[in-house]
């Protein structure tokens, strides 16, 4: 897979970040067995694995105090190409 396609999925800018469990003094375990997952699922999160589950992700992140708003934003916002903002522009001054 190319990396600008992994760029844009959603679940790459929803990583679990370790801050937010370590500030509520939680373990991976902790958060796992509140989820019904495993600890190695858990950690899988906070470094944005791929083969990890939107739909456990976003679990995870309403379990650890992020808004529906917050997580509906971070999906609805479009992931801008590097590699398409120069050929519009190149595009945009040759005409």
């Amino acid at each position: 897979m190319c990396q600008q396609a992994v760029a844009a999925r959603p679940t790459s800018r929803l990583r679990l970040r370790t801050n937010r469990r370590q500030t509520r003094k939680l373990t991976q375990s902790d958060v796992a067995k509140r989820l019904g997952s495993s600890q190695s699922r858990i950690a899988g999160m906070e470094v944005a694995d791929k083969s990890v589950s939107l739909d456990l992700l976003v679990r995870s992140l309403l379990f650890l105090g992020e808004t529906r708003q917050d997580i509906a934003g971070t999906i609805g916002t479009p992931v801008t190409k590097k590699s398409n903002r120069s050929a519009t522009k190149k595009h945009a001054g040759a005409g």
